[in-house]
């Protein structure tokens, strides 16, 4: 998946917070429920509007920058 099916940022949208593209649900969301040590299968339950791929796509991006040392 591309970066923009993933991840969108809008002024409009929770005040420019980045959210999954297509809702209005705010990536942290998906943080914060794995640092709770909430499995993605429950973070989904609770927010239908985002797709396994857009989670998985977003883990992966995370990880792949982190690596590279890009956060």
């Amino acid at each position: 998946m591309k970066p923009e099916q993933v991840i969108n940022q809008d002024p409009e949208i929770h005040g420019g917070t980045p959210v999954f593209t297509g809702t209005r649900v705010p990536v942290k969301a998906l943080i914060d429920h794995l640092k709770a040590g909430e499995s993605l299968d429950y973070f989904l339950q609770d927010f239908p509007s985002v797709s396994r791929e857009q989670a998985i796509a977003f883990l992966e991006f995370a990880l792949t920058e982190t690596i590279r040392g890009n956060v």
